[in-house]
């Protein structure tokens, strides 16, 4: 009898072992996807993201209705804030113009309680036009290539030269052109060519 009850009590020793082993193993395997989700999460278009011009801010402090205000980014990348008159914004992070405003609203208001918000971007779009199916502007909140961007316009029409595509990139104070065979893209040939976009690109099929 007590051999057996030892024997039993050794088997439910090694089950709880192997459930807590196995356990640990699912746990860690859940953590590294959550590393590898948040590392995603974390890139240029979350809070890493730049304001750009035309972009619309929402400001607010706390218990201070007078000092909220809701405006664009202006041409020349700065807005107007009550009291504190013009402040940089395009090129910089939510975070840092919400810092230099509780900074600066810490003259007029005890602790002040800043909020800065994005209600809509509309910095990052790229212009279609040309030989596509739908031309038009075209909003690029992830990250979007050449052929993504094509894909969002419809397209080629049955005329559109594929091997001559254009894009026009503003960048340094001039504007560049760079012509792409989308042939040699999705050929397998140069798939460099299939170009990451920026902001403001336009692409021209003719």
């Amino acid at each position: 009898m007590t051999n057996n009850r030892l024997k039993s009590t050794a088997f439910a020793v090694t089950v709880l072992l192997g459930t807590l082993l196995l356990a640990g193993s699912v746990t860690v395997r859940a953590q590294d996807q959550d590393a590898d989700t948040s590392s995603v999460d974390d890139g240029v278009f979350a809070q890493d993201y730049r304001i750009g011009v035309s972009d619309v801010l929402s400001i607010s402090v706390w218990n201070q209705e007078a000092l909220s205000a809701t405006m664009p980014v202006r041409p020349d990348g700065r807005i107007a804030v009550p009291l504190l008159g013009e402040i940089e914004a395009a090129g910089r992070t939510p975070a840092e113009v919400q810092a230099e405003l509780a900074k600066g609203y810490e003259k007029y208001v005890t602790a002040p309680a800043v909020s800065l918000v994005i209600t809509e971007i509309n910095s990052r779009r790229v212009f279609v036009l040309g030989e596509v199916q739908e031309p038009g502007v075209f909003d690029i909140l992830t990250p979007t290539t050449l052929l993504q961007a094509l894909a969002m316009a419809g397209s080629f029409t049955e005329f559109a030269k594929k091997d001559e595509v254009v894009v026009v990139r503003h960048e340094g104070g001039t504007n560049q052109r760079l012509q792409v065979s989308v042939k040699a893209i999705t050929s397998g040939k140069n798939p460099a060519d299939n170009l990451l976009l920026l902001p403001g690109d336009t692409i021209y099929v003719p």
